[in-house]
């Protein structure tokens, strides 16, 4: 019975070394084979073969997702072309799977130099300054992170007096506002006085008429109508009114007195009064 447990942890350990074995072998494998993809592909980005170039590099990532070579490089064929969003992406990629300094460094520095493209100071600063952490006796990371703090200063200035600008807009806004408001209640209120006042004045003269007798309220009545304007009458189109009727009437009388003059004038002279006739 002990030869036989013997035995067992003899084949158990032996099994375990094996699958240990082949592990590592395949690891090796899958190694060996994403170095191939990225070394074909750096050769064909040498070339400006991008497009070729990618696929090699997306090959080697899909086998190994980890690869920081693989990440890098490839971040670095974007920024080449201008993509600085997927170089970013790559790089940051990189940085996260790098596992010595160098190569931390190295994505954090390459991070810095895409922002700096972007006009993000700032991040960009803060990007190499990760770079220098990792190696700090890099001077070109160095002297970036000095022009990337030098562009993050010049362009705090610009938006602090922009929303400096933009309260002292709203506040002046409120304060117009608030004078606006409180003009229309001042006009409201001036109103609501006059209307009480004529309220009043109205309300005094109907008191002083229920104390007058009937007579002198007919009286009063009667005087407010007489001072009231008469409309004038309007003469219809086409008909005279009888005071130019009247003076038609006379201005004919006149006319033919005057003809009738003339005439007993010519019978007395014994002149011929000559007619005009109808042909």
């Amino acid at each position: 019975m002990k030869n036989i447990i013997t035995y067992i942890l003899i084949l158990t350990v032996s099994f375990g070394f094996a699958q240990q074995e082949d592990a590592e072998e395949m690891l090796q494998k899958l190694n060996e084979k994403t170095n191939n993809l990225i070394s074909d592909a750096n050769d064909l980005a040498s070339s400006d073969a991008f497009v070729s170039a990618e696929m090699e590099y997306r090959k080697a990532i899909s086998g190994k997702p980890t690869s920081v070579a693989g990440t890098y490089n490839l971040g670095h064929s974007y920024y080449k072309k201008g993509n600085f969003e997927e170089a970013l992406f790559r790089n940051q990629q990189a940085a996260k799977y790098a596992t010595d300094k160098l190569e931390k460094h190295s994505a954090f520095h390459n991070i810095g130099n895409i922002l700096m493209q972007e006009k993000k100071c700032s991040e960009a600063a803060e990007a190499f300054k990760n770079a220098l952490r990792n190696n700090p006796l890099d001077e070109e990371t160095r002297y970036n992170y000095a022009l990337a703090k030098e562009c993050a200063k010049n362009q705090e200035p610009p938006q602090e007096e922009d929303s400096k600008d933009d309260k002292d807009k709203d506040k002046k806004e409120n304060e117009d506002q608030q004078d606006q408001d409180k003009k229309e209640d001042e006009g409201d209120n001036k109103e609501d006085s006059q209307d009480k006042g004529d309220d009043d004045k109205k309300e005094g003269e109907d008191k002083e008429d229920e104390g007058k007798p009937e007579e002198e309220k007919d009286k009063d009545g009667k005087g407010d109508d007489q001072k009231k304007e008469q409309p004038k009458p309007q003469q219809q189109p086409g008909k005279l009114s009888p005071q130019q009727i009247k003076n038609l009437l006379e201005a004919m009388d006149n006319q033919e007195q005057k003809v009738q003059d003339k005439m007993n004038a010519e019978k007395a002279k014994g002149a011929k009064i000559q007619t005009e006739k109808d042909w």
